[in-house]
């Protein structure tokens, strides 16, 4: 089932929440070969629930209903980011009062969210949400233990004050990782398992950049992810849990999980499920579930900035009590995976090279995609490798946007149409390039918020991407205007509304740079008439020999990209 938005609907959440249910990201010259020994996992719960439930105070608007409760922490964790998740990032309301996290999560109706999927499948197959704590914060390091526990135990607390409950959902990223847990997913599985034991069905919703571990789907019952990325398709995710989920505590099935996890890194330059070497492995995932033996099945690419065991691309496959189907099923997804190894060799320019080739382009817009800066894949959103090259060939007609708290607050100090003298972005680490002077005037002063009236990555339509500066700088004309936007804080690029709503005309630019991966794919594709990815340095670049791993298993085909 797939939902159209509509203007008039509500606002789910907060932005954070729907903006890093992952992202592009939160994406190779010679290469050997190797043994594919692989992973499995089959999971096989009997499930034995009542159909009638006691009214829950507020929540139960209809008697003999089942009551479900929708939970999540959700972040995608990079190993190798110098900013830790702490409690604060998450900006979750501790204590909030059931009724206004009641009325703050049904005002995703309407939205094309795994929210706003959950909320229309309930209506649609009888069940009744209690919605429990729901939080994330933006991609970047591991969480914090101190986090993790305090939301941890706050889940949990609002959990088990529910007097009636009969199953639950879990609404996780996939790739979260703790300080004291390589993936925190699992523990919060774990504790939810151990907290309501064998018999309550658990359904767990992943991102598909999720690393799926073999206890993962041990403690629960059906683990189903996104199946395309961009994440176009997170309503219809939301929507499947709910339908599975009905039919699992009115005893119409019994489901079966298997888990296969090929020996490989599966790069995030080639995760778009909407091209070679993907697409013919996601169409026939969605074939699959028109047997109607076969309730769900994901094949998650992975995330491959997190360095914990089982970093990786998986194959889950759930069926109504047929393990021996969804074992062999899993097993030729799998299979498929293994056979397009060699199409995902790493062959992409430098910013150097990559800025050259925009400029020779006779079309426009040429869009730059800053892989090294992927801030839905954890990056910080200020790297200048790109602003330099640009400066330094002296482009014209191009646009971009550094997230730098310091640049912003002295434009807007300035004021509109005032000289700009100042150096900007390269300031969080030093993985991200130094800080490039740029001279020019204030253009103008943004709030920073804007609708995005399409379906894009992570199916938001409210975005805020923080009060933002635009400066035209010195050199530039009114036609072929240089343009930067500086912004208080970063914001994923999933939507050209990030320019458009601060006056810039992306089309008639010559180069637009995105900082991300995939997930602006889905917004700049119809408009684009180049997309160039670029190979570029920082926390997210796309080559894993760049980084040093040391929990990841040995021998996955893909991670000596520099052999």
């Amino acid at each position: 089932m797939t939902k159209e938005i509509s203007f008039s609907g509500f606002i789910l959440m907060a932005v954070m929440w729907t903006a890093y249910m992952i992202t592009g990201y939160t994406e190779s010259d010679t290469l050997i070969e190797l043994d594919r020994p692989s992973v499995e996992v089959i999971k096989d719960i009997n499930v034995n629930t009542s159909v009638g439930v006691i009214p829950v105070g507020e929540f139960a608007h209809k008697e003999n209903i089942p009551v479900i409760a929708v939970t999540g922490i959700s972040h995608e964790s990079n190993s190798f980011s110098s900013q830790s998740a702490t409690l604060e990032r998450f900006g979750a309301r501790i204590g909030e009062d059931p009724a206004d996290r009641k009325e703050r999560f049904f005002s995703g109706a309407n939205s094309t969210t795994r929210g706003g999927g959950y909320i229309d499948g309930a209506e649609q197959f009888g069940l009744e949400l209690y919605p429990g704590l729901l939080t994330g914060a933006r991609p970047m390091g591991p969480v914090t233990d101190h986090a993790f526990e305090t939301l941890m135990g706050e889940l949990l607390a609002q959990l088990l004050a529910i007097p009636k409950l009969d199953g639950i959902i879990l609404n996780l990223h996939g790739a979260m990782v703790v300080e004291s847990y390589p993936s925190g997913d699992e523990e919060i599985a774990r504790r939810v398992r151990e907290a309501f034991g064998p018999d309550m069905p658990i359904v767990a919703t992943h991102d598909f950049h999720a690393n799926i571990t073999p206890a993962m789907v041990e403690y629960t019952d059906v683990l189903i992810t996104f199946k395309e990325n961009p994440h176009v398709d997170t309503y219809d995710r939301g929507f499947q849990a709910a339908e599975i989920m009905a039919k699992i505590v009115r005893g119409e099935v019994n489901p079966v999980q298997v888990l296969k996890k090929p020996p490989m890194v599966y790069n995030i330059v080639f995760q778009s499920t909407f091209r070679e070497p993907l697409l013919p492995i996601t169409s026939e995932s969605k074939r699959l579930e028109e047997n109607e033996k076969i309730l769900a099945v994901s094949v998650a690419g992975g995330y491959q900035y997190a360095d914990v065991e089982w970093m990786g691309p998986s194959v889950i496959v759930v069926t109504d009590d047929d393990p021996i189907l969804a074992k062999q099923e899993a097993d030729r997804l799998s299979d498929m995976l293994w056979e397009t190894r060699h199409q995902t060799t790493l062959s992409k320019p430098d910013p150097t090279e990559a800025v050259r080739m925009a400029m020779e382009h006779d079309e426009r817009p040429v869009l730059l995609i800053d892989m090294g800066d992927n801030i839905g894949g954890g990056s910080t959103g200020d790297s200048t490798f790109l602003l330099e090259e640009l400066l330094k060939q002296n482009a014209q007609g191009w646009a971009m946007v550094i997230a730098d708290q310091e640049a912003y607050e002295v434009a807007e100090a300035a004021g509109i149409g005032e000289p700009f003298d100042f150096e900007v972005g390269g300031k969080t680490d030093d993985m991200h390039g130094a800080p490039v002077r740029v001279q020019g005037h204030v253009r103008s002063l943004h709030v920073g918020r804007y609708y995005e009236p399409e379906v894009r990555h992570g199916g938001g339509s409210f975005w805020n991407m923080s009060h933002t500066a635009v400066i035209q700088l010195d050199g530039s004309t009114l036609d072929e205007p240089n343009l930067l936007l500086l912004t208080q804080r970063p914001s994923s690029p999933n939507s050209a509304h990030q320019y458009i709503s601060n006056g810039v005309y992306v089309e008639r630019q010559k180069i637009i740079v995105a900082k991300g991966a995939i997930a602006p794919r889905a917004a700049y594709e119809p408009i684009a008439s180049k997309l160039i990815p670029v190979d570029s340095p920082g926390v997210t670049a796309v080559n894993p020999a760049w980084f040093e791993y040391k929990y990841v298993r040995e021998g996955l085909f893909g991670m000596n990209e520099r052999e």
